[in-house]
């Protein structure tokens, strides 16, 4: 069944998310990464496309998200702007672009936004931000924290692991949400913490908490698009609900490609072009001098 687009959708913008949450209404969150995906994920209706470093996975390869560059990021920024007309638009700050002093962090958060389109940056970090993110929104940069688990922390982490387990961390996380809240985040991450932590930050906080591997307490929810429409490799976390197996149907589609061209059915004379029928082909080839 063909998806339905949305009969004249409003612009998201940032105020929205507040209002949906005061009212009780649910929103959703896609990654994208270039124009024809973020056409796809913005006229379905999404209300939110984060141009996440999770490019450094599911695009480029790496093994994890430190590779991700700014430059990687700004592009991809103007490739999903291109294609997004309603969704807001927020830009990851990858790995190494707001580790190096605020001024730094400043300039690399208002490229992403003048030069790529962004309408909101994220950063990850939980009270070691809360100067930073003062400092952004100050500069009239709207900011989405992320706690939990921090995928540019992995080392530090030791792995891909739930976070907030322990009635220290669980305390730890609620304070570190209460923190980045009053340092003017106007949405919160929360990614692999337990289902009744997020809803007690859920519950405690004013702003959105957008969860991934959180539970359905949050207010909004956010999956790679990969992961939803089956174009990833290798086992996916627990979290992921598989909605289609388009890995599948992009290898069936060469697949039969490839038959066709072996059997010399493609390309047919309709899918071909010809001379115009006042051209003499065999005059052209007497000319040839071989």
């Amino acid at each position: 069944m063909a998806y339905l687009k949305p009969d004249k959708p409003e612009k998201v913008y940032v105020p929205a998310l507040r209002a949906a949450k005061e009212k009780g209404e649910k929103l959703v969150c896609l990654t994208a990464y270039d124009y024809p995906t973020a056409r796809i994920v913005d006229e379905a209706g999404v209300d939110i496309i984060l141009v996440g470093d999770s490019i450094g996975n599911v695009i480029h390869g790496y093994g994890n998200t430190l590779p991700v560059s700014i430059d990687e990021i700004l592009s991809a920024t103007k490739a999903v702007k291109r294609g997004a007309s309603r969704a807001l638009i927020v830009a990851d700050m990858p790995y190494g672009s707001y580790h190096a002093g605020e001024n730094k962090a400043v300039r690399n958060a208002l490229k992403l936004m003048k030069y790529g389109g962004a309408e909101a940056i994220k950063l990850e970090g939980g009270s070691n931000r809360v100067e930073l993110v003062k400092r952004l929104v100050n500069e009239e940069i709207p900011v989405v924290a992320h706690i939990g688990l921090t995928p540019q922390s992995v080392h530090k982490l030791g792995g891909y692991r739930v976070q907030g387990k322990t009635e220290e961390d669980a305390r730890r996380l609620i304070d570190d949400a209460k923190r980045l809240e009053d340092a003017g985040a106007f949405a919160i991450v929360l990614e692999l913490v337990p289902r009744e932590v997020a809803e007690v930050i859920t519950n405690d906080l004013s702003i959105s908490t957008i969860g991934i591997g959180a539970g359905s307490a949050c207010d909004i929810q956010v999956l790679v698009l990969h992961d939803l429409i089956g174009f990833t490799f290798g086992r996916q976390p627990r979290f992921v609900r598989q909605y289609a197996n388009v890995s599948d149907v992009i290898g069936e589609a060469i697949t039969k490609w490839m038959d066709d061209v072996r059997q010399g059915v493609y390309p047919s004379e309709a899918e071909s072009y010809g001379l115009p029928n006042d051209v003499d082909l065999e005059k052209i080839k007497n000319a040839l001098p071989f």
